[in-house]
């Protein structure tokens, strides 16, 4: 049931993003922009733990990992713009980051940063 309602939660601020997407592109993309869904995972390890060094680490390695998410908002436009295919733009700007995490947490693994 838990689960249920972490799902349902988080559903629903998606949901609302893209709704406010709809209206207005800049709207949905703070929203979406916003931590929300860090924030709800902090929440609910918090709830779950209770352990503080758990959270902070788990807060590190989502501010190691942004750098290569960014790729994807560099590839989707660009792709889209060179007139891609809505699906294969999608598949292809993920495949891209995807790489991307794989040599960005490799690196970071070299360089002892991370578990």
């Amino acid at each position: 049931m838990d689960l249920l309602v972490r799902a349902a939660i988080s559903g629903v601020i998606i949901a609302l993003a893209s709704e406010a997407a709809r209206r207005s592109s800049i709207l949905g993309a703070v929203i979406i922009s916003l931590p929300l869904t860090s924030l709800l995972a902090i929440v609910w390890l918090y709830r779950d733990t209770r352990d503080t060094d758990e959270i902070a680490s788990f807060a590190w390695s989502i501010l190691w990992i942004i750098p290569p998410s960014l790729i994807f908002f560099v590839v989707l436009p660009l792709a889209l713009g060179r007139g891609l295919h809505f699906v294969t733009a999608i598949l292809l700007a993920a495949a891209v980051t995807t790489a991307a995490y794989g040599v960005w947490v490799a690196g970071a693994r070299a360089l002892g940063i991370g578990d």
